[in-house]
């Protein structure tokens, strides 16, 4: 089972992934800032079972405290194995760009339809094990 992190200060946003994302099969968990993204990571890396540590995170770019890019430099030094795809609005492609320079596999927009964001995890998930 695929387990997946997605962050997103949008409680409503967070809560829909959760929903859509588990009815597909996958094992979703959730942060709603940085901080809490990355202390989900820790708790991963320290699950004594491969299978039940993160295998993607799904995360926006936009939020308040810790943005996206700020989260995701710390992940790649706790977790550089985990790819990570960025979630942006237009306006903040340039943001998204940068991401990728600092490690992110990529980025989309939103709103992401959901068989597209599973491809796009599927792909992540392949890249690491390639």
């Amino acid at each position: 089972m695929m387990r997946v992190l997605i962050v997103d200060d949008e409680v409503e946003f967070l809560e829909l992934m959760e929903k859509r994302l588990s009815r597909r099969g996958l094992n979703v968990v959730v942060a709603s800032d940085g901080k809490q993204a990355l202390a989900r990571v820790q708790e991963s890396l320290e699950q004594a079972q491969p299978d039940e540590q993160l295998k993607v995170v799904v995360m926006d770019v936009r939020m308040p405290g810790m943005d996206g890019l700020e989260t995701l430099r710390a992940m790649k030094k706790i977790a550089p194995k985990i790819p990570v795809i960025l979630l942006t609005g237009h306006a903040a492609v340039g943001v998204a760009m940068e991401g990728l320079e600092l490690g992110a596999f990529d980025y989309m927009l939103k709103p992401v339809p959901i068989g597209e964001l599973i491809i796009k995890m599927e792909e992540a998930i392949q890249s690491v094990q390639a």
